[in-house]
């Protein structure tokens, strides 16, 4: 999507943009965005559109839909040809960054340690927390993992993003962490932390695992058969 801007960097905090659709006065579609949409487990961007005018409008939720990107605004007024600003709210977004960049740290661990593979996760400002298919709750050893995952963190990897073919991503090993497997898409773009894991993702993260800090194990639950849900934070 050349429109989704955060694809290329995950950094970039005000970019300019033209309107090209309004929806009911405030569903809001723009050329091109840095607003990340809901999806994948990630929290959507917030933030604010500002007209030539001078007039802010605060983006309250960002979604895909019919593939597009769509802004939700707290109030009516942007018009189709309307040239704007948009603003993130960096603190949400770096947060997000980081968030995401932990959880695959953890899930790389899950996998090669354990087999597991994710069931369903939900990145969020306070705590994350990431379903994993495992047949035995052992605490210890969950705490254990998220351990492991801080030692990797501390060792400062960079990480990279690329694209692949569907033909050429599916020869990678551990391509998918997904239980569901990867979607049916011809091409992928592929997130690489050097020597730790690479994934197809259309997420954002940080450049180096040192930007996540550290990570605070929660707690862990039962969600039924073969499932575990496991509970962290950043410090």
């Amino acid at each position: 999507m050349k429109e989704a801007l955060y694809l290329e960097d995950s950094y970039l905090k005000e970019f300019e943009a033209e309107v090209t659709s309004v929806t009911d006065d405030k569903f809001v579609v723009l050329n091109q965005t840095a607003f990340y949409p809901k999806s994948g487990g990630q929290l959507n961007d917030e933030g604010t559109l500002t007209n030539e005018a001078g007039e802010e409008f605060k983006v309250v939720f960002t979604g895909k839909f019919s593939g597009k990107i769509s802004h939700e605004t707290d109030k009516p007024g942007l018009k189709v040809g309307d040239k704007v600003k948009g603003k993130l709210d960096w603190e949400r977004r770096y947060t997000m960054m980081r968030m995401h960049t932990a959880a695959h740290v953890l899930c790389s661990i899950y996998s090669k340690d354990a087999g597991a593979l994710i069931t369903g996760n939900q990145l969020g400002i306070e705590k994350t927390r990431i379903d994993f298919s495992l047949d035995n709750m052992d605490k210890e050893k969950m705490i254990a993992y998220l351990g492991k995952a801080n030692e990797l963190i501390n060792l400062n990897k960079p990480i990279k993003s690329f694209y692949l073919s569907r033909e050429d991503a599916l020869k990678l090993p551990d391509i998918s962490k997904l239980a569901k497997g990867l979607p049916d898409l011809q091409e992928f773009r592929i997130i690489e932390i050097e020597d730790i894991d690479t994934q197809a993702d259309g997420g954002t993260h940080v450049k180096s695992t040192e930007e996540v800090g550290e990570l605070e194990f929660l707690k862990v639950e039962n969600k039924g058969k073969n499932n575990r849900r496991v509970y962290f934070k950043l410090k």
